[in-house]
């Protein structure tokens, strides 16, 4: 789900918590050592976000951030917050020559170069809740749906 996240509707918010979860608590955040990317460079990106992004900047970044049960992917226009909403089961990464990530035939490629180190690490924090939130909720478990 892509939508414009500038005003911050209350419907949005509320969709938003029902499929992700509610942010997590200041403890959770800094136990986790932080929820959130830098900023990053986007390479490439599917059609319907390539038309979301502004046409005037040369250089366009996003960032993600984590959720109990998905991420959210921030990217902007001139004017415009838009957010892209994955919950876990609908998330792939792929590391190659670009950090990039795939949700329901949409995809953003981050520029892999810049802050290496930092989104190396981050990547793998999402990588591990995934695999956490799959195993707890997919694995035939007691919490299984």
């Amino acid at each position: 789900m892509i939508v414009d996240y500038s005003t911050r509707p209350i419907r949005v918010t509320r969709e938003i918590n029902e499929l992700l979860g509610k942010p997590f608590s200041f403890r959770m955040r800094l136990a986790m050592k932080g929820i959130g990317s830098h900023r990053m460079k986007i390479e490439k990106s599917s059609l319907e976000i390539f038309e979301k992004l502004s046409k005037f900047q040369q250089i366009k970044y996003g960032s993600v951030e984590l959720r109990p049960k998905g991420i959210i992917v921030h990217f902007k226009d001139n004017l415009t917050h838009w957010v892209w909403v994955i919950p876990y089961y609908k998330l792939v990464i792929y590391q190659t020559d670009y950090d990039s990530i795939h949700s329901e035939g949409n995809f953003i490629n981050f520029n892999k170069i810049s802050l290496k180190q930092t989104n190396e690490s981050f990547f793998k924090k999402i990588l591990h809740l995934r695999n956490e939130f799959m195993e707890k909720n997919y694995s035939g478990g007691p919490n299984s749906y």
